[in-house]
């Protein structure tokens, strides 16, 4: 290690001065899939995907690129994805179509984007971030969103039938068998997953983004909490969270700026903050899920209370995993 001595003063040469920190965390759904069902072959693709997700944000980071950048191009992959909840992987609404749901946050601006209820937009993502960069508003919904997505012309269209997937289709007629034997209104484990992202920039920015295609056969256009901001996705100049789970619950428990909100005024750990809120909060009010967080000192944590979540990480050392159970 170079340095050179100038009136007294140590002065490190560029090549030694500590690198920026950056960080990256992703995950593709908890409570999608239990370790009986998911086969040998299967993990290896999921695996595949969750690394190639990595790579698209961890490019981003490593360019100098920003953090919203980096979690727009890792949700973008996982859209891209059959295999997951969001974008072409979408589950089946009650009446055999689409609804798909992304909302996005940057913390250092304080500025958010999101969209419910979409039908034709190939990656939902781009559309939040579109509405956070080129509107006065946070949430747009429905065929008033994909008015908006017309107005921009890097937005892709698609007919609502790029979404169907022969796996989708079977969970559906598997959801519908399953209603008319049981009145049952517990959906522990019966969601099919939610894929997020969030990272920490090289300028000490964190942003956070969250995409899904719901839950199998809702009705009535039903909302979870993925396009809600401060229940799946909150980002602040300390903390970013993307949330997966029991929507309902994480709505009315305010899970992602709870957390963030935890280590603000109280001075918890990003890992105290997300445990508690995770492994306690949401579980003694009736519902399951996990999170993906970081911190603006890059440290991360991963909680959730179901068998698996399907998830990755970057740390700011470069160590890198991915992993889908506890073990």
């Amino acid at each position: 290690m170079k340095s050179i001595i100038i009136a007294g003063i140590l002065l490190m040469s560029s090549a030694a001065a500590a690198s920026p920190k950056t960080a990256l965390v992703i995950h593709g759904g908890a409570g999608v899939i239990t370790r009986a069902q998911l086969s040998a072959e299967d993990q290896i693709g999921y695996e595949k995907a969750l690394n190639a997700a990595l790579d698209a944000g961890n490019a981003v980071l490593q360019r100098g690129g920003s953090a919203r950048d980096a979690v727009i191009a890792s949700v973008t992959v996982l859209e891209d994805s059959p295999l997951f909840n969001a974008g072409k992987g979408a589950v089946y609404n009650a009446e055999g179509g689409h609804e798909l749901d992304a909302s996005l946050m940057e913390g250092h601006t304080g500025k958010a984007g999101a969209v419910a209820g979409l039908r034709t937009i190939k990656n939902p993502i781009l559309l939040a971030e579109a509405v956070m960069q080129h509107s006065t508003h946070v949430l747009l919904a429905g065929e008033g969103a994909e008015h908006f997505a017309d107005t921009r012309k890097d937005i892709v269209r698609v007919a609502p039938e790029y979404f169907d997937t022969e796996h989708r289709y079977k969970q559906l007629m598997k959801a519908k068998a399953e209603e008319r034997q049981t009145v049952s209104t517990d959906l522990k484990g019966k969601y099919f997953g939610t894929v997020g992202a969030v990272a920490l920039d090289r300028n000490g920015h964190i942003a956070a983004a969250t995409s899904t295609g719901g839950m199998t056969n809702k009705r009535w256009s039903r909302i979870g909490d993925s396009p809600i901001i401060g229940a799946g996705t909150y980002a602040n100049e300390q903390c970013g969270v993307s949330a997966t789970g029991w929507g309902e619950f994480f709505i009315r428990a305010v899970v992602a700026h709870d957390i963030c909100a935890r280590m603000m005024y109280r001075g918890d750990s990003l890992a105290q903050a997300a445990e508690e809120v995770l492994l306690k909060v949401v579980p003694e009010m009736g519902g399951d899920g996990g999170v993906v967080a970081l911190d603006r000192d890059g440290n991360v944590s991963l909680p959730f209370n179901t068998e698996g979540m399907y998830r990755g990480w970057i740390r700011p050392d470069g160590s890198r995993g991915v992993a889908i159970f506890s073990d």
